[in-house]
Parts: C-alpha cells; structure tokens; sequence
C-alpha cells in the first residue's frame, strides 16, 4: 500500500502501521538515510525488511537457442537443457525483445530445491548468456532477471522450461511474493491450542526491481482465538503496491484443541 503524504508529516505510530518498528524509526530520523525518500528512486531496502541473502546469490548461464518447439525441447532437455525464454518487461508483465535461451537443468533443480518454487520466483539472479556451452565463447548478454515461471515435471521435478524477465533499475515487476509466518510460540490464540489457517502463502504485489522482497514476515505474536490478519496489514516497503484486495484475509487462529484432548483421555 503506498503512502501519498510527505514523511515528514506521517506520526510514528501511523508509519509503524505499514512498517516495522525499526523501519519506522530510520524514516522519521533524517540523519539516519540522509533525507532520503524511499517512494522515490533509487530505491534501497529500509532496515528491519527482509532482503536477499548473499550466499543465495547465483549467475545462471545460459547458450542461445535458435528455434522453438516440442522436438526442439526434447532434444534440448536430452542433452541436459531446459528451453528458456527471456522477456523484457512491460507493466509487470512479459513485453517484447524476446531471447530464446537454454539454461542447464542441474542448476535450475538446485536452485528450485535449495530455495522452494516460490522463493525461486522471488528472486532475483544474474542470467549470462554465451555463444558456447559452459560459460565459453563469447558472452552475447549479461542481465538481471526474474524468473517469471518455471514448469516442472509433475512426477520427478525436473525442470521442463523456465520463463525470465529482465530486471533493470526501472523496471516494476508484478511478482507473488512469499509469506514467512514468525511468532507462533508467542500467539495468545496458539498457546491456547487453537489451531492455525493458513489462507494465503504468496501475495502479489507490483515491485520496483531493487527493492524485490526474498519474503514477508507476518507476526502472530499477538494473534488470539478469533483474530485474523488482512493483507493490509502486511508491513513492506511502502514503494511496494499491492496488486489485490487489502481485506482479503491471509491467515486467522481458529477453534480450539481442547474438546478433542479431553476426547482422547
């Protein structure tokens, strides 16, 4: 959700509404981001939001493909490959300047395993693409990209083709971004053995490229019997737009476990 009044006029407690508290203290303190503005460019993660790990940091290297097809991919996923398409961006969606690229399929399954599909989507990576296999040859583009979609074998996993998007500075890209739920152990509602329903695991939003959130944290730590949380209460970076409703509810603590524990004595 996007804040439309200068900072210098939003209170404390309104920015720790749409931030965490740590992020809603660096804003309000100009010596501390030097007057910055984080709704305008360039964009910078704000402290206490989550941010992409280094150690996860990867170049995918891809080789040119010079034709499409169902024979095509079959040859290519034979030797080793997943047919690729690498887009240019156009209102958070696949626009033009397409290249049609293969990437190697050991390396997509292992980012795909390491991270989860939903994470790997989230992210952004390095994609080189060169003349030869390899890295060898001559490097024909280097790009930052999103991997938009990737289609995976329904029985073994395998990677059948993956979907990029470039990922420049000013691009805006409509991603659906993770949720990572923290605080259970603290949530009055859990703590006394209701039960947590979980109703959305992704929830998508329009990014600017520098600023693509890993995930979200939503805190049920003072999450009681009853209560749920709506996208809007969401806390991201205030540049990030939400791109569905902000009453839909993401997840609630329901019931409890009580009648069914006496049951089993």
């Amino acid at each position: 959700m996007l804040l439309r009044r200068p900072l210098q006029t939003l209170t404390l407690p309104l920015l720790r509404r749409h931030l965490s508290a740590a992020a809603a203290e660096a804003l309000v303190s100009p010596a501390d981001h030097h007057g910055a503005d984080p709704l305008s460019p360039p964009y910078d993660y704000l402290p206490g939001h989550p941010r992409p790990d280094p150690k996860h940091d990867e170049v995918i290297l891809a080789v040119p493909r010079a034709s499409s097809g169902r024979h095509v991919a079959a040859k290519e996923r034979k030797a080793g490959r997943v047919p690729a398409i690498v887009f240019e961006q156009e209102n958070g969606q696949e626009g033009g300047n397409k290249r049609l690229v293969s990437v190697q399929s050991k390396q997509i399954r292992k980012l795909v395993d390491h991270l989860g599909r939903s994470f790997f989507l989230s992210r952004l990576f390095r994609l080189q693409v060169w003349s030869e296999h390899a890295g060898q040859g001559e490097l024909v583009e280097s790009v930052r990209v999103l991997p938009r979609k990737v289609h995976l074998h329904a029985g073994t996993d395998e990677p059948l083709n993956v979907t990029f998007m470039r990922a420049p500075s000013s691009a805006l890209l409509k991603i659906d971004v993770p949720l990572m739920f923290i605080g259970e152990d603290a949530s009055p509602g859990l703590r006394k053995g209701a039960y947590f329903n979980t109703i959305k695991r992704t929830v998508k939003y329009l990014c600017p490229a520098d600023i693509v959130p890993p995930y979200i944290e939503v805190d049920l730590s003072e999450l009681d019997v009853g209560q749920k949380l709506l996208m809007r209460d969401l806390k991201v970076h205030p540049a990030l737009k939400l791109h569905q409703s902000p009453d839909q509810p993401i997840c609630s603590i329901i019931g409890s476990r009580a009648p069914e524990q006496k049951k089993g004595k």
